[in-house]
């Protein structure tokens, strides 16, 4: 209802301020001045009356949106902080955990060092003893060939001195001595 009043009342204003602008024609002095005042006074008092509600909600609602905003914005600030320390132990721990895993590679890398030694180890001396036993195969090897050697030459010599020296008679009777000899040995059974 009391809007119908300020919206009456704004309706006839417009008159009263013609009314005031044809006087002032008329009669030029402090009476024109006085009703530009009163005009004014009037017309701002019911800009006033009108709008003072609206304009108090709509500043109401525009102060509680901003406090609103303040609390969002100090919620969202709180959050990026607590993400932002959330982060830096992550980071810290991250850190720890490069170091646990150097360590542990370290020490596995030691461990495969030590395996890879015992195996070379192993292997050199698998190696070695190979080696070895082809040495004694080849120097038993090598003492049977000389010996073969030393037998068929010493033969030969003493063949060729015998030669020399025996006459075909001596020769015979060696070879008789020497089957007596096999025979006595042996002791070979009388045939007849």
């Amino acid at each position: 209802m009391n809007r119908k009043r300020a919206l009456a009342v704004l309706s006839v204003l417009p008159l009263f301020l013609f009314m005031s602008a044809g006087e002032e024609a008329a009669a030029p002095g402090s009476r024109g001045m006085l009703g530009n005042v009163v005009n004014f006074v009037i017309l701002a008092g019911g800009l006033i009356y009108v709008l003072y509600k609206p304009v108090r909600n709509l500043l109401e609602k525009r102060s509680r949106d901003v406090e609103i905003m303040i609390v969002e914005a100090g919620e969202a600030k709180r959050n990026a902080e607590a993400k932002l320390e959330e982060a830096r132990e992550k980071v810290a721990l991250l850190g720890d955990e490069i170091a646990r895993i150097e360590r542990e590679a370290r020490v596995q890398g030691l461990r495969e060092k030590e395996k890879i030694k015992v195996l070379a180890d192993k292997e050199v001396e698998r190696i070695r003893t190979f080696a070895e036993q082809e040495m004694e195969l080849l120097l038993k090897a090598g003492v049977q060939e000389l010996k073969e050697y030393t037998a068929d030459l010493t033969a030969a010599i003493a063949e060729t001195r015998l030669n020399q020296r025996i006459t075909e008679e001596e020769h015979a009777e060696l070879i008789d001595k020497s089957i007596e000899r096999l025979a006595e040995t042996y002791e070979i059974p009388d045939s007849g």
